[in-house]
């Protein structure tokens, strides 16, 4: 089986998680979920459920040294909703953050990546949000980012299709075969 890592930031698709694990898991691979300490408030109230979805515990923060790994090892990894802070400190190599640090450490281990920003369209104005997305690029790391991924709305706007997490699934099913 497949071990999928699913990590997300505090944008409003990680409200949606729990539909994504179910369609993960209809594909056949085993999810462990990791938040950023600010999706994990979000979700704060959704986290017993989510880890009797996915079988293992949400995480948030780094293991203490010489605890055990509770998540079996990474096939390939999807970040998704990636915020503006979460792209930019990932390609700056900034991994206070314990899933920056996991897909930090991924691209050096050859773990398969995926990400998908989030941003609205007055970020994406910001020469960081181009660089950032160039760099995971060079790195290797799948970006759906522009026509093909997710393309920004303006700021306030949710579009009526939603997020477009088929894409970051079927991106994710390529590195799997």
């Amino acid at each position: 089986m497949t071990t999928l890592y699913l990590f997300g930031s505090a944008a409003p698709p990680v409200f949606e998680v729990a539909g994504v694990i179910e369609e993960a898991q209809g594909r056949g691979w085993d999810v462990c979920l990791g938040l950023t300490p600010a999706a994990a408030r979000w979700l704060e109230h959704d986290v017993p459920e989510l880890e009797r979805l996915t079988g293992h515990p949400v995480r948030s923060e780094y293991k203490l040294p010489g605890q055990r790994d509770v998540w079996p090892k990474a096939d390939v990894i999807l970040f998704a909703p990636a915020t503006f802070n979460t792209i930019n400190q990932w390609a700056l190599g900034i991994t206070s953050a314990f899933v920056v640090g996991v897909v930090a450490e991924g691209i050096g281990k050859r773990i398969p990546t995926v990400t998908m920003p989030c941003v609205n369209a007055a970020y994406a104005q910001h020469l960081a949000l181009d660089r950032s997305v160039a760099e995971l690029r060079g790195m290797g790391v799948s970006v759906l980012y522009g026509p093909g991924g997710f393309e920004p709305n303006q700021p306030g706007e949710r579009r009526p299709e939603g997020y477009p997490w088929h894409l970051a699934l079927d991106a994710v099913a390529s590195h799997t075969v």
